[in-house]
């Protein structure tokens, strides 16, 4: 199966990957504030079905925030997270950017793992976070309470 990573910069376009994102993050209302303003890759295969998704948003003029990645459950487990991950950081260099910044649940016990794996390091607790989310958000048998920043440095290698 050959699977291409394209940008997606219609909001029409952007509103369709609605379902997959909400396996990410199950507010419909924050979804769409970030992204109406975010840059979105979209992971598809020949069929052009959408597999994958990712979003992100300018922080700064040095750095951008991972808002929003998410994989179609039949496809979890085969390496397209990082795929996508690693195909906004190569093109956000491009553009000078080298500070990136990804926010999870504190229990996304999979998350946490899973950036830790791509280099991404604890940098702060947005403490009480998720508690503004109108239905509370449950994963491991742990609420989802606090968010765990993370953050990672690029530089060019010589």
């Amino acid at each position: 199966m050959n699977k291409r990573i394209y940008p997606i910069e219609d909001q029409l376009k952007k509103r369709k990957m609605m379902p997959l994102l909400l396996l990410a993050d199950e507010s419909e209302e924050k979804v769409m504030e970030y992204l109406e303003e975010g840059d979105v890759l979209c992971l598809s295969n020949d069929s052009d079905d959408a597999l994958g998704v990712i979003v992100t948003v300018r922080l700064n003029s040095e750095s951008i925030e991972i808002k929003n990645i998410a994989v179609s459950p039949d496809h979890q487990g085969q390496g397209f997270g990082k795929l996508l991950i690693n195909k906004a950081i190569s093109l956000h260099k491009e553009r000078g950017i080298r500070h990136f910044v990804v926010g999870t649940a504190n229990s996304s016990i999979n998350n946490l793992a899973f950036y830790q794996k791509l280099g991404f390091r604890i940098c702060d607790i947005k403490k009480d976070f998720f508690l503004d989310y109108p239905e509370e958000i449950w994963e491991n048998g742990i609420r989802a309470v606090d968010m765990i920043v993370m953050e990672k440095y690029e530089v060019d290698s010589k």
